[in-house]
């Protein structure tokens, strides 16, 4: 069981029309005493800001959060420039960085981007070899020769910060193995959680590869995407009939969010508002000033 704190962040929208709104509750994450502000990545849609523009402004306005690109949509973002990106970010922020990766989802949108369609197996081994060169342009040292099937670079000079640490958004059998042999942390997909079949099906695979790499599946952390409601007073049901968390009061979800931890190892959290009338800084808030220390508190008192 890690004896680290659990983090807590907040997604905030990358639509053009609401750039006012994210870069606000942004701050708010950041003087509220948040872990993590998160953003996606689909560069083929023009309403949507990219990425890491979006991200170099929210680390600009802000102190102590780090941010993610969750998660980076690299057949769009080619893996030495990546690596330039971040580590310059990196750089800039004194470390408030979390490199986010995936293999590529939606490749109907990512070839009108004018970028080669790969097939499933290509795409994961594409980004098993992109994650291996991003840690070695970074952290100094000699020039870097890389002959690998999808890059080569040749005498390419290492950034001297060092990488960050990479998570990923793997979903099937061959990319999970690849996040167990090469990655720091998983963001289990469609928002599944710690009670998940898909949860329970994919992290054993995960943890099998790390072994049969040499690692410490336990230095493999799990934060997971946790949409839902934070209510002024408790529901009925914060799971609905299949087992989906639904959220709750703030109680609700420091008695969830801890077993989590407890229980079953979770790392993280960051938490996705589903609109219920209560306006987003208000449900921001109770995430952040009431949620999250409580959380930590209770983390804290069990383990000591």
């Amino acid at each position: 069981m890690s004896s680290q704190k659990p983090l807590f962040g907040t997604g905030i929208s990358t639509a053009v029309g609401d750039i006012e709104e994210s870069l606000r509750l942004a701050v708010q994450a950041d003087r509220q005493g948040l872990d993590l502000v998160t953003v996606s990545d689909h560069p083929y849609y023009a309403a949507r800001l990219d990425a890491y523009a979006q991200v170099g402004v929210v680390l600009g306005r802000t102190e102590r959060v780090s941010a993610l690109v969750s998660v980076s949509n690299l057949p769009s973002r080619p893996a030495p420039m990546l690596a330039r990106t971040v580590t310059s970010l990196s750089a800039l922020t004194g470390g408030r960085l979390v490199l986010g990766m995936g293999a590529g989802g939606l490749w109907d949108e990512i070839a009108r981007l004018g970028v080669e369609r790969l097939g499933p197996g290509a795409a994961v081994r594409a980004f098993e070899e992109a994650v291996t060169l991003i840690r070695l342009l970074g952290g100094g040292g000699e020039p870097v020769t890389f002959e690998g099937e999808f890059y080569q670079v040749h005498d390419l000079e290492p950034a001297a910060v060092a990488v960050p640490p990479v998570w990923t958004g793997s979903v099937g059998p061959k990319s999970l193995a690849a996040t167990g042999r090469v990655a720091d942390g998983w963001i289990p997909g469609h928002a599944a959680d710690w009670l998940s079949p898909r949860y329970r099906d994919a992290r054993p695979v995960i943890d099998e590869a790390a072994l049969k790499a040499g690692r410490d599946p336990a230095d493999i952390v799990t934060v997971y995407n946790l949409p839902g409601v934070i209510t002024a007073t408790p529901v009925a049901a914060p799971r609905d009939a299949d087992g989906v968390w639904r959220g709750g009061s703030v109680a609700q979800w420091v008695e969830e969010l801890t077993g989590a931890v407890l229980e079953f190892g979770a790392h993280g959290f960051v938490h996705f508002r589903v609109d219920d009338g209560t306006p987003a800084d208000v449900t921001l808030g109770r995430w952040a000033q009431e949620i999250a220390p409580a959380v930590r508190e209770a983390v804290m008192a069990a383990r000591t």
